[in-house]
């Protein structure tokens, strides 16, 4: 697919930030503007010997960029923040609109596009470190890049409504995989592979996904991570202990499940 192309330095740092966690973007502008406001109080001397210009001059300048940097690096990084925050929860928002539709065509009506992002957050809930292809120039066709227990896999996503992906799509990313030394591939359309693709993949390290696996995976995975977070344990509001999964044996609440304080009976923190 197409990558569009770099502007300015600015504009790079932005996107690099982006691909970061929001927070991280945040921590990186509050240490920036540290570092750089150090820089720009920091005094120059006053008395110089004869040897000493050339470098009283790269001090000043170096202070002068130091003090426009101070406000604009950390301007940079929370833009980028703000862009790693926004994508986040375009992603969610599309995953829940998927995994909401049992409707059979649900992954045809979305772009190129969204279709990538999709398939990248499906990976990110199975546990999959992932990092989208945002670089300039030829991608030899690989859209997502994965990694789980040191191990290297590239995905490369087919948004093809009215044809079936054939064999010389696998096969091509077969040889990018051993080129760059992947343990293994995907990949993922949003509709069908042919026979002769399909009987390309079998018996090798490539995994072949159509739109309803990819839907039916989505599903799954998001199922399973909100079942997670409801039975993973909450801190106690009152003292910070992990608390327990208990049952009311008295009053109108009888019978429900709640969750108390595991340092009983000396705090009674519930929630």
């Amino acid at each position: 697919m197409a990558r569009r192309k770099r502007t300015s330095p600015a504009e790079d740092l932005i996107d690099l930030i982006a691909l970061l966690p929001w927070y991280v973007g945040v921590v990186l502008a509050v240490a920036g503007y540290l570092l750089l406001h150090r820089i720009a109080a920091a005094p120059l001397a006053s008395t110089m010997g004869p040897g000493e210009v050339g470098n009283a001059m790269v001090r000043a300048v170096g202070r002068g960029l130091a003090t426009a940097g101070q406000y604009v690096v950390p301007i940079l990084c929370l833009a980028g923040a703000a862009i790693s925050a926004w994508r986040r929860r375009a992603r969610q928002v599309l995953v829940d609109n998927v995994t909401g539709s049992d409707a059979s065509d649900v992954l045809q009506g979305m772009s190129w596009r969204e279709f990538e992002v999709l398939v990248g957050e499906g990976f990110r809930l199975q546990g999959y470190q992932v990092v989208e292809n945002f670089e300039p120039g030829p991608d030899d066709g690989i859209d997502l890049m994965l990694r789980k227990d040191g191990e290297k896999y590239l995905v490369q996503c087919k948004q093809w409504r009215a044809f079936k992906v054939g064999v010389p799509v696998v096969r091509e990313l077969y040889g990018v995989m051993a080129a760059k030394g992947a343990a293994g591939g995907f990949v993922v359309t949003s509709g069908r592979f042919t026979p002769e693709a399909e009987a390309f993949a079998s018996g090798r390290n490539l995994r072949l996904l159509d739109g309803p696996q990819v839907h039916r995976l989505l599903k799954q995975a998001r199922n399973a991570t909100l079942q997670a977070a409801k039975t993973a344990a909450p801190s106690c509001p009152r003292c910070a202990q992990s608390m327990v999964r208990r049952t009311a044996r008295k009053g109108i609440n009888a019978g429900q499940e709640f969750w108390g304080c595991s340092d009983y009976p000396r705090c009674r923190g519930t929630a």
